[in-house]
């Protein structure tokens, strides 16, 4: 995901960008270099931040400020809104919790959250150019899973705080699943079944962060090479995906599935 390079995006409400927050800056270019083939450039935030790239479009930040704003390392997806103010007041009307901001940062405005089952997310104002998606063809770089409680009352707290109706966005019901698609873009699956209280974070409500990679088995191999640990690997429809965490503690996963509608088209 990337926030400036293709076509502005035409609402608000979409997923814009994936963030790690990590303690150390080296070492995560290092494991991330290696096991996803990404490279890196300073970005406008300072020295502790860098923009990862694939193909020389930019996919991810990471930021080395965990120890710094005491807060977990962390991936965590940021969802475009017109008003970082408006946002944050419906994230708390809703019994969201606002943990951080708006805060201004670069081009910006950032709030770091969490529903009212826990799973962390972000808003991002822009006060600059407009964020959007950044697929190669209809190949996202990287899309997003929210394993919730109950998807459906998720799908309408997303819906309410984001504002998806007038965003551009619009939600399918699949079985079990929501799917949400931006601007005709399938870019989130939000899936039940998660428990609030269970001890294994793997268990409880959070935004997966995946990553499609051409082939699951190699990257869990140089990843766990690299110092990095297997959390959970499964058969979904269409092909196979795995969570990892890196050496810092970060969770992500990697898929051989191109995006959230399960093949490679739209």
């Amino acid at each position: 995901m990337t926030p400036t390079e293709p076509a502005p995006l035409t609402g608000a409400s979409a997923p814009c960008w994936v963030h790690l927050v990590t303690r150390e800056l080296a070492a995560a270019q290092r494991f991330y270099g290696a096991v996803l083939g990404w490279t890196f450039r300073r970005g406008a935030m300072g020295e502790d931040f860098v923009m990862a790239r694939s193909d020389g479009v930019p996919v991810a930040g990471i930021g080395a400020v965990a120890s710094d704003f005491h807060v977990a390392v962390a991936w965590t997806p940021y969802f475009s809104v017109r008003n970082a103010d408006v946002a944050s007041d419906r994230i708390r009307e809703r019994s969201g919790t606002v943990a951080v901001g708006p805060l201004a940062l670069g081009q910006g405005r950032a709030v770091l959250a969490a529903d009212r089952d826990g799973a962390s997310f972000g808003v991002w104002e822009w006060t600059g150019r407009a964020a959007t998606l950044a697929p190669t063809g209809n190949r996202a770089h990287a899309w997003l899973r929210l394993r919730t409680r109950d998807a459906f009352e998720a799908a309408i707290f997303y819906g309410e705080v984001l504002d998806w109706e007038s965003g551009g966005c619009e939600v399918s019901y699949v079985k079990e699943e929501v799917l949400v698609r931006c601007d005709g873009r399938p870019l989130a699956r939000i899936s039940s079944g998660a428990v609030e209280a269970a001890p294994d974070p793997m268990v409880r409500p959070h935004w997966q962060v995946q990553f499609p990679v051409e082939d699951v088995t190699a990257t869990v191999r140089e990843a766990e090479r690299r110092g990095g640990r297997l959390l959970e690997r499964r058969a979904v429809p269409y092909g196979t995906e795995a969570t990892l965490s890196d050496p810092d503690g970060g969770h992500f996963t990697v898929t051989d599935v191109r995006s959230p509608v399960g093949s490679d088209e739209d």
